[in-house]
């Protein structure tokens, strides 16, 4: 299981936190420092079965400068948002947890937390 936080998010450190409690074993990866590529991303984006401004933090400025808000959101928009992502990890909803077995969460509730797993309860 892998687990795409930044350290300075609170919901980052709740999910860890969980994650730990259950005794899970996981990779953690500092997407900020070891950003996705943008195959990466279109793997997790299939997995977690998600489109890429599903996952965009549009709060984030460089969301602003970009213009995010007036992209499209169709099909054929796709890559272009997930090459925003690739070059501006800070855009990427987090945490997001891969497990082994396939499925992935945005983990920001502990009931997703708990979700990516059935061992994690």
């Amino acid at each position: 299981m892998e687990i795409w936080i930044n350290p300075a998010c609170s919901k980052c450190q709740s999910a860890v936190s969980l994650l730990d409690a259950a005794g899970a074993r996981y990779t953690v990866r500092r997407y900020l420092e070891d950003p996705p590529t943008a195959q990466e991303i279109r793997d997790v984006l299939t997995r977690l079965g998600l489109e890429p401004w599903d996952i965009t933090r549009l709060g984030e400025p460089v969301a602003d400068e970009l213009g995010l808000d007036s992209w499209g959101r169709s099909a054929g928009d796709r890559d272009r948002w997930v090459e925003a992502l690739a070059t501006h990890p800070i855009l990427i909803q987090r945490p997001i947890i891969t497990a082994d077995d396939g499925t992935a969460v945005v983990a920001r509730s502990p009931e997703a937390v708990r979700a990516v797993s059935g061992e994690i309860g």
